[in-house]
């Protein structure tokens, strides 16, 4: 079977991919919050971790896909897909105060980990 004629994702470039991740997480990310927010059992802070731990599974996901497909990619996929992340924890004045920089910062290893993982199979 002939793997060089399929193009993954019509081809797009690896950045378009991965700035794609990003927003489509992002989107996901608020939607989920404010379900989860919305159900009256479930604690504020307790539905926004739940929220970004599934964000950061999302990123992961797609920065093992992507450097997969493309494994010379692992040099800028975890940082474009992490764009969210990485602007507000230099512009949000909280960031390091609460706790969910530690979820944050844990996706960003995640993403790391997911990337190499794909860059590894992908040279395969």
């Amino acid at each position: 079977m002939n793997t060089e004629g399929k193009k993954f994702l019509f081809g797009l470039p690896s950045w378009v991919l991965s700035l794609s991740t990003a927003f489509i997480a992002l989107i996901f990310l608020f939607i989920l919050a404010s379900l989860l927010g919305s159900i009256p059992q479930i604690d504020k802070n307790f539905s926004e971790e739940i929220a970004y731990i599934v964000y950061d599974i999302l990123i992961a996901a797609g920065c093992f896909f992507i450097c997969k497909n493309n494994p010379k990619s692992i040099w800028y996929v975890p940082i474009l897909s992490n764009t969210a992340g990485i602007i507000s924890a230099f512009i949000e004045p909280n960031f390091w105060i609460t706790s969910l920089w530690i979820l944050i910062c844990g996706g960003w290893i995640l993403s790391l980990i997911g990337a190499i993982g794909g860059a590894i199979i992908g040279k395969e």
